[in-house]
C-alpha cells in the first residue's frame, strides 16, 4: 500500500482519537451498520480530498464499511491531524496521501497519488481533486500544479478519456467548493454530476453555524491566548459561518462589527444586533479580525495600514485568499513568528499587525476543527450523497444537485433520536387541511 504520512508510529495516538470522536457520531454509526450489511459501495473506487481529521476517519470508516476503496489526501495544507492519518494507515489500510504544514508541491502531489486512484467518485472538500481533473479534460497544463501537469501530459486522449469516463460523480463539501463547481456548471464544463452536501440544511444550518462559529474562535483562542471579553471582532461576511462567529465573538463579550456586500444580509445582520459597517470604517477598530466570504482579497493593503497597533488577523474561509498576504508582506518593513500559528507583522507606518494560522482556515490550523457532533450531519450527508450518486447517477445530468430532501430529513430524524428528543407528527385531519385548497376558515 502506498501513502505518505508524517510518522506511522503516531497510531496509536490517533486511534484513542478516533473513537473518541465516534462517541458523538451516533447517525454515522446507524448508517455505518447498514453500509457494513448491504454493501451499497461495492466495487466502487473513491477519492476523498478532505481535512484529515478524526471526524474524517469516521466518514472513511463508514464509506469503506460500505464496501468503497478509499484513498484520503488532505483538502488543506494545515488541516491534517498527523495521528489521524496514522491510524488511518495502520488500522484501516487506507492509503492517506496527508502531512500537516506540506508545502504547495506536496499539497499537489497528494491530489495527484488521490486522482491515479482512478476513482469513480469524488468527494471535494474546496473543489481541489475536481478542478484538477477538469483541467487535465481541458488540458488547461496552466493551471495545473507542475507535478499534476507533467503527469497529465504523459497521458494519451485515450488514457485520459478513459480516466474521466470511469468518475460517475462527486460529492463537495464547503461553500467555496460550490461556488467553482457552479462557476464550471455555468461555463458548460462540468464533466459529470456533483451532489452539493453543503446546501443540506443538515450541514449548512449546523455545521457551517454553530461547527465554524465555535470552532473558528476556538482556533483564534487557541493561537493567541488573548480575551475576546470587552475586545471588537470584526467578522467580514455573514453567511452561516460568518453568523456562527459573529454570535460565538459576541458571546464571548466581544463588540462585534459585521461587514458586508450583501444588503439582505448586512441588513439581517443589524437586525440580529450587530453593527454594520464597510470595512475600511472597521478597519482602525477591530481588536481580532476574520474573513468568511469565499472570496479574495477581502482584507487588504490599505485595511492593514489603518488597523491599530497589535490587531489580530484570521480567515475562516477555505481557501487563503480572503487576505491579501502579498500585500501585507510588501507593507511591512519586518516579520517574524513570535509564537506558534501566529506571525508578527511590523509595518511601514510603526504599528505591529499580527497574522494567524498563516492566513489558512484558523479553526483547523490552530484547533481541532469541528466538533464531531455536528460533524456527525456533514458526514452523514456525505455518506448518503455517495451512496445516492452509485445508485443514481445513470439518471444524472453533469450539474450541481442538492442532497435530496428525503436524506435530508433522514439525517435530521436520526440525530433528534440519537438527542433522545421526540417531535409532533401530523394528524390526519391536518395533513388534509395542508394538502387542501378548498377547506377554508
Amino acid at each position: 500500500m502506498d501513502y505518505d504520512i508524517k510518522d506511522i508510529n503516531l497510531a496509536a495516538k490517533g486511534r484513542l482519537r478516533i473513537e473518541w470522536a465516534e462517541m458523538s457520531m451516533a447517525v454515522l454509526r446507524t448508517i455505518k451498520e447498514r453500509f457494513s450489511k448491504e454493501k451499497p459501495l461495492k466495487g466502487i473506487r473513491l477519492s476523498a480530498c478532505l481535512h484529515v481529521t478524526t471526524e474524517t476517519a469516521a466518514l472513511v470508516k463508514t464509506l469503506k464499511a460500505g464496501g468503497a476503496e478509499v484513498v484520503v489526501c488532505a483538502s488543506n495544507p494545515l488541516s491534517t491531524q498527523d495521528d489521524v492519518a496514522a491510524s488511518l494507515v495502520a488500522d484501516d489500510e487506507v492509503p492517506v496521501f496527508a502531512i500537516k504544514g506540506e508545502d504547495h508541491a506536496t499539497y499537489y502531489s497528494h491530489i495527484l497519488s488521490a486522482l491515479r486512484h482512478e476513482p469513480h467518485i469524488t468527494m471535494d472538500d474546496g473543489a481541489d481533486l475536481v478542478s484538477s481533473l477538469h483541467f487535465i479534460a481541458l488540458k488547461k497544463w496552466n493551471d495545473l500544479e507542475s507535478s499534476v501537469s507533467e503527469w497529465a501530459k504523459t497521458l494519451s486522449d485515450e488514457e485520459r478519456d478513459r480516466f474521466l469516463s470511469n468518475i460517475i460523480g462527486g460529492t463537495e463539501e464547503t461553500t467555496t467548493g460550490v461556488i467553482r463547481l457552479r462557476s464550471m456548471e455555468n461555463d458548460g464544463v462540468l464533466q459529470f454530476p456533483i451532489v452539493s452536501v453543503n446546501d443540506a440544511n443538515t450541514k449548512h444550518l449546523f455545521d457551517n453555524r454553530y461547527g465554524t462559529g465555535q470552532s473558528t474562535v476556538d482556533g483564534i483562542i487557541r493561537a493567541t491566548n488573548r480575551l475576546l471579553a470587552g475586545s471588537t471582532f470584526v467578522v467580514s461576511g455573514y453567511g452561516w459561518c460568518g453568523r456562527g462567529v459573529a454570535t460565538k465573538a459576541k458571546g464571548h463579550g466581544a463588540h462585534v462589527i459585521v461587514c458586508e456586500v450583501d444588503p439582505l444580509r448586512a441588513l439581517e445582520a443589524a437586525m440580529d444586533g450587530f453593527q454594520v459597517m464597510p470595512i475600511a470604517k472597521a478597519a482602525p477598530l477591530g481588536d481580532f479580525f476574520c474573513t468568511l466570504t469565499g472570496d479574495i482579497n477581502v482584507i487588504r493593503t490599505e485595511h492593514f495600514l489603518a488597523m491599530k497597533e497589535g490587531a489580530m488577523i484570521a480567515n475562516s474561509g477555505h481557501f487563503d485568499v480572503e487576505l491579501d498576504l502579498e500585500g501585507l508582506a510588501e507593507s511591512s518593513a519586518s516579520r517574524r513568528p513570535i509564537r506558534e500559528f501566529v506571525e508578527e507583522f511590523v509595518l511601514n507606518n510603526g504599528r505591529r499587525v499580527y497574522l494567524l494560522g498563516e492566513g489558512r482556515l484558523i479553526n483547523l490550523a490552530a484547533a481541532e476543527g469541528h466538533p464531531s457532533s455536528v460533524m456527525d450531519m456533514s458526514f452523514a450527508n456525505q455518506a448518503l450523497s455517495a451512496e445516492y450518486m452509485a445508485k443514481e447517477h445513470a439518471t444524472l445530468k453533469k450539474q450541481v444537485y442538492p442532497v435530496p430532501l428525503e436524506i435530508d430529513q433522514e439525517i435530521a430524524r436520526l440525530k433528534l433520536s440519537s438527542m433522545g428528543i421526540e417531535i409532533d407528527t401530523l394528524t390526519e385531519e391536518q395533513e388534509r387541511y395542508l394538502s387542501s385548497w378548498e377547506i377554508g376558515t
